[in-house]
């Protein structure tokens, strides 16, 4: 029963890889539609588990499920990324305002070891790794706002949107700019302003969106290794 169960979850991880590697490498397109019996027929396999994927990649964004309809790929217009960014922004920033009061020594110390790593990992260009360890350091504060409902809102936000982070994070110098954001965070969180760190926190998503429709109308473009990283994240 257990190797069944192993085997259901890796076909379902390979066809969450596919989709996601197809939306993001452009080779489906947003309004596209992602067709289930292409997908039952090239893994062998019936259509429960491609279903089930489906809702996962619903959940983080890639596609839509229209009942009678199928799947088809999600577009996102500039708006969206705008309010995105803008509701992140609001969010995240009281979070850090909340966290300033709360945060330990010792975890502004984490947030600092996480920080080094990230640091090490830009400059290794080690984009894939960089991304879950970037989720890392934003969990933590947002963790320590100590408001369950507030951290809810955020998780599932920040879920739905998770190919615009990826698409915003994966930028030429982004890792850069983000390692050096966080500094000035943990300064903010080590002096106890909570004032400023709120302001940092909300730069740094309002950032995050500013590069990423700049890069959408052309001003930036991912060099290959980086869309090939960027491609397999699961976050």
């Amino acid at each position: 029963m257990r190797k069944n169960v192993e085997k259901h979850l890796t076909l379902r991880e390979k066809i969450l890889e596919t989709i996601r590697d197809a939306i993001i490498s452009g080779a489906l397109k947003p309004g596209e539609k992602v067709a289930e019996p292409e997908l039952a027929e090239r893994f062998g396999i019936s259509r429960t588990p491609i279903r089930e994927a489906f809702r996962q990649l619903e959940s983080e964004g890639y596609l839509t499920v229209i009942p009678r309809k199928g799947a088809v790929v999600v577009s996102f217009s500039q708006k969206d990324v705008e309010e995105f960014y803008a509701i992140k922004s609001i969010l995240e920033g009281y979070a850090a305002r909340r966290a300033c009061e709360n945060l330990s020594e010792k975890e502004i110390d984490k947030l600092q070891t996480i920080n080094e790593k990230l640091r090490t990992l830009s400059d290794n260009g080690d984009i894939k790794h960089f991304f879950k360890v970037h989720n890392d350091f934003h969990d933590l504060f947002i963790k320590a706002a100590d408001n369950d409902k507030l951290y809810e809102l955020i998780t599932n936000l920040v879920g739905k949107f998770q190919r615009l982070r990826i698409a915003s994070l994966s930028l030429p110098g982004r890792m850069k700019v983000s390692v050096e954001e966080h500094e000035k965070i943990i300064d903010a969180f080590r002096k106890r302003n909570a004032a400023l760190s709120e302001k940092l926190v909300r730069k740094n998503a309002e950032y995050g969106g500013r590069v990423l429709m700049q890069g959408s109308r052309g001003s930036v473009t991912l060099k290959p290794e980086e869309l090939s990283a960027a491609r397999h994240l699961d976050l």
